[in-house]
């Protein structure tokens, strides 16, 4: 129920905690993978000589597939992820093919009527901020609501003023307008 415990030689033995048979899959789902028996290579992580304990990891016999994704990605981030459940209190996504993420039901939008998880596409894309990286668990927290809500303050500050009475759709028609005007000429 622990792990597996694997025999090193005639009396000493070790043992694999679930979290470290792989990095991808879920502890009970990793232990489907052996079997009593099995030949297997382990990376001896521990070894408690008061205890008599030896832990053992096979995970750690590879590279971990999102240590890159995991130094590259910062809080504040844009991230574009990719919905991998749909749930009622959320979506679950994955960053980078291998980080999974979550975005809580009432960070999905800044309007109230589209936090909606039922709206999004298991498979589709979606950008969001990066709320929390915990690097420890290899999950992020993301928001969709935040992004939008730094893009309009971004507009605001690029095209107008909270100050000068013009409406969001008034300053993001004039950068569309200054956009056009500045590739044609």
């Amino acid at each position: 129920e622990f792990g597996l415990f694997i025999g090193l030689s005639a009396d000493i033995d070790g043992m694999v905690h679930m979290s470290d048979l792989s990095w991808d899959e879920a502890g009970e789902d990793a232990m489907k993978h052996f079997e009593k028996g099995q030949v297997v290579k382990a990376k001896v992580l521990d070894v408690d000589v008061e205890k008599e304990r030896i832990s053992l990891g096979i995970k750690q016999l590879q590279e971990d597939p999102a240590a890159d994704a995991l130094a590259s990605i910062q809080k504040g981030s844009i991230v574009t992820c990719i919905v991998t459940a749909v749930q009622a209190n959320g979506i679950e996504v994955k960053v980078d093919d291998v980080l999974s993420g979550f975005i809580r039901r009432a960070e999905l939008a800044r309007d109230k009527a589209e936090q909606r998880p039922e709206r999004f596409a298991v498979g589709e894309r979606v950008d969001a901020k990066v709320v929390t990286v915990d690097r420890t668990a290899r999950k992020v927290a993301l928001t969709i609501k935040g992004r939008e809500v730094e893009e309009d303050k971004q507009a605001i500050n690029e095209y107008g003023s909270a100050d000068s009475g013009a409406s969001l759709g008034d300053i993001l028609g004039a950068a569309i307008r200054r956009r056009n005007t500045d590739g044609e000429g």
